[in-house]
């Protein structure tokens, strides 16, 4: 798996829209997201499935819960082969070590190397002052996502999840090989429907992150095998 790559996010309801968007694949095996949507709609077997065709795959569940629960979920998760898996800072430094372990004991059992764990910081559909008045978060945006990248690398993990604006200040506090995986990938003029905070693929890879996550540019273009070359070009 490449250290810089474009991740497209598979934001579809079911598995027919899916593998009627990846079918326009002939020549590339994108490294693709799936989420919630994809993920609670067709269960499981859609990752198997995507996984078995050849893509890398970052299965986007953001894990939320008491350390143990989370454990045991990931463990289930390591077994279906995913590359990437993330849950959410906000758990708490002891939840996402129990994150960590379980990942490590399905990827032994399954005799897979372990996939990336990374957390999410802060949504990018979040602006500070709602994370102040509705989270009662005092601190600033910057500071928390910060604060949030510190835990999660003291916890183990791989690296955030944050939007490409935060790229650089995190890396400045937890150095240069943890991980930034970043959505909010809009290009200028483009909507931004639910996301605040966006950078072009090109600002991204001028501010150092690791891997962009791309969906409606891409999967929402006319043209989506000629829109993620264009991202490519942009980014890597």
């Amino acid at each position: 798996m490449k250290k810089n790559d474009v991740i497209i996010a598979l934001d579809f309801k079911d598995r027919k829209e899916t593998f009627e968007f990846l079918d326009k694949f002939t020549e590339e095996k994108p490294f693709v997201k799936i989420g919630m949507e994809l993920f609670y709609g067709e269960g499981p077997d859609i990752v198997r499935e995507i996984k078995a065709r050849g893509h890398n795959i970052f299965l986007d569940l953001k894990l939320h819960d008491i350390p143990m629960t989370v454990r045991k979920a990931m463990k289930n998760l390591a077994l279906l082969g995913v590359d990437m898996t993330n849950v959410h800072a906000a758990g708490t430094i002891e939840m996402m070590k129990y994150a960590l372990e379980g990942l490590e004991e399905g990827a032994k059992e399954a005799g897979r190397e372990r996939a990336l764990l990374i957390a999410v910081t802060q949504l990018t559909s979040t602006s500070e002052e709602r994370m102040q008045k509705e989270l009662l978060i005092d601190a600033s945006i910057n500071d928390t996502i910060v604060k949030y990248a510190e835990n999660t690398k003291a916890a183990g993990l791989d690296g955030v999840v944050c939007s490409p604006l935060e790229a650089a200040m995190v890396k400045e506090a937890c150095g240069t090989d943890f991980l930034t995986v970043t959505p909010g990938i809009r290009y200028p003029g483009a909507d931004k429907a639910d996301q605040v905070r966006v950078t072009s693929p090109s600002d991204a890879k001028a501010i150092g992150t690791d891997y962009i996550v791309v969906g409606r540019p891409i999967t929402k273009a006319e043209d989506p095998v000629a829109a993620y070359r264009k991202v490519c070009a942009d980014f890597l």
